[in-house]
């Protein structure tokens, strides 16, 4: 099975759920060409995917899923992405809404919530890995067009209390599924908070009243996965689908071996997919068509030789990071810590989708203008992999947090609430020529609002909680077994 290309070593049951995968690629490989032209969603996929099961694909069987792991949703959105990878993407990112039910549960285990807490967290986390098991397409919106300097992501969307439930406005500027989902699983920052403690999750109904679509996104590449965005006015949501609680988000956090999307692994599956896909295709090509004269293949040309073994070493570099990163953040017993965990991957994202987008460079070379076309595979897969260079953070920015890390013991914030009003501007420094070695200033953007704690949002959870946690990160203590959650990671 295609699936197992990048997870060698599957299981029976891990097999048996790739099946259900292999099984619908025909349908997804032959509408990607016509969802590409058209920038459309193709609505039939929803049916397709909900009647094989897949969008409980990761939800334990305790809930109605298959009981998938991280490892499964890495095959299945690396297959996916072979065939249409618009589709894998809005696949991705429906999966994801599992980590606001198994985290939660597994803090619930690790005792981080009191009595009071329990039994609202515990029904919040339980109403999204059910209704994912009956079906229901989840579009997990965190992304705004609100950005602050010390933060991969920045909630500016609000949620006032009100008798009942919550009120919520903003914009969200990403997230797949737009139009498609049957519920946006939406992020916002509690009044009064002005750190990731006051950030909470919502249920919103895709026709709920005050929500409405951005304009229509025309992507360069992954266009087929509705990525318009919404926007919040005055849209009320009950108590009952709102995860409301402060501090809430940050004890989930502490429950992760990465950061809190930590399975984005998942989604460099994709492009590893993608450009698998255009690889064959020209491999395919060039070893068939034959030079007019002398018979031999195209691909026998020096010239050629050279692009196959480089576009080979690029493929083979997105394979050792992603399994490489799948073992750390899947294997049975931990054995690295979680920052580890975190500051690999930031590298590991950007050389997956750096080499991957490589490939399909090489591929438009190796076949040459005939290649060259917009609808052509060749030429889908250079326009789908160069969003892999931009999404959720360019490599450059992995390397420079790393950096960061490693010299300063010191990371970016993964989600922060956007301030109340800007930071003033400093004025620019000037070269210091005094000789001495007093430090320059910090920007404005490192003393935010979160920084103002003394710590990233992740850290700050993690040395709040240590002591109850430390016993259930290295024994995998928690509702939920380890290998399962292991997907919201």
């Amino acid at each position: 099975m295609i699936g197992e290309r990048l997870v060698e070593d599957m299981t029976d049951a891990e097999r048996q759920r790739a099946q259900r995968v292999e099984a619908v690629l025909p349908a997804l490989r032959a509408a990607a060409a016509e969802a590409d032209r058209t920038a459309t969603f193709p609505v039939s996929h929803i049916g397709l995917l909900r009647e094989a099961g897949l969008l409980g694909l990761v939800v334990p069987e305790q809930f109605g899923g298959l009981g998938g792991t991280l490892r499964d949703l890495a095959a299945a959105t690396y297959a996916m992405g072979t065939a249409c990878p618009s589709t894998a993407l809005a696949y991705f990112f429906h999966n994801t809404s599992a980590s606001r039910g198994l985290l939660p549960l597994e803090a619930i285990g690790a005792g981080l919530f009191d009595e009071a807490e329990i039994p609202v967290v515990r029904a919040f986390a339980e109403k999204v890995l059910t209704r994912m098991a009956d079906g229901v397409w989840l579009a997990n919106f965190a992304s705004e067009s609100v950005k602050t300097s010390g933060a991969n992501i920045t909630i500016a969307t609000t949620a006032h209390k009100v008798d009942g439930g919550w009120i919520l406005n903003g914009e969200k500027s990403f997230g797949c599924a737009t139009g498609v989902a049957d519920y946006y699983l939406t992020s916002a920052k509690l009044e009064g908070y002005s750190t990731a403690e006051g950030l909470a999750t919502f249920f919103v109904p895709r026709d709920a009243p005050g929500v409405t679509v951005r304009a229509p996104w025309d992507g360069l590449g992954m266009r087929a996965t509705a990525n318009n965005g919404i926007r919040l006015t005055d849209v009320f949501v009950a108590d009952s689908e709102a995860l409301g609680i402060p501090g809430a988000f940050t004890k989930m956090l502490t429950m992760s071996r990465g950061s809190f999307v930590g399975n984005q692994l998942a989604i460099a599956a994709v492009y590893t997919g993608c450009a698998q896909r255009v690889y064959d295709e020209i491999l395919t090509a060039t070893t068939t068509k034959t030079f007019a004269d002398t018979g031999a293949p195209i691909a026998s040309a020096p010239v050629h030789q050279v692009l196959f073994g480089e576009m080979t070493r690029d493929l083979q570099t997105a394979y050792l990071w992603l399994r490489y990163q799948l073992t750390v953040e899947t294997a049975e017993v931990p054995f690295k810590p979680k920052q580890e965990v975190f500051t690999q991957w930031r590298l590991g994202k950007g050389a997956v989708t750096e080499a991957c987008f490589r490939v399909a460079l090489g591929a438009l070379k190796a076949g040459g203008t005939s290649a060259a076309s917009m609808d052509g595979i060749a030429g889908r897969a250079l326009r789908d992999l160069a969003m892999g260079l931009v999404m959720t953070f360019p490599a450059e920015r992995g390397m420079l947090e790393v950096a960061r890390i490693v010299t300063e013991a010191k990371a970016n914030e993964l989600f922060a609430p956007a301030p109340e009003t800007p930071a003033p501007s400093l004025p620019p420094q000037l070269p210091n020529t005094s000789g001495d070695s007093t430090p320059e200033p910090k920007p404005a953007g490192n003393t935010s609002e979160m920084e103002s704690a003394g710590m990233t949002a992740e850290t700050r959870a993690m040395n709040e909680t240590r002591s109850a946690t430390g016993a259930s990160e290295t024994a995998g203590a928690g509702t939920q077994d380890r290998a399962t959650s292991e997907v919201a990671r």
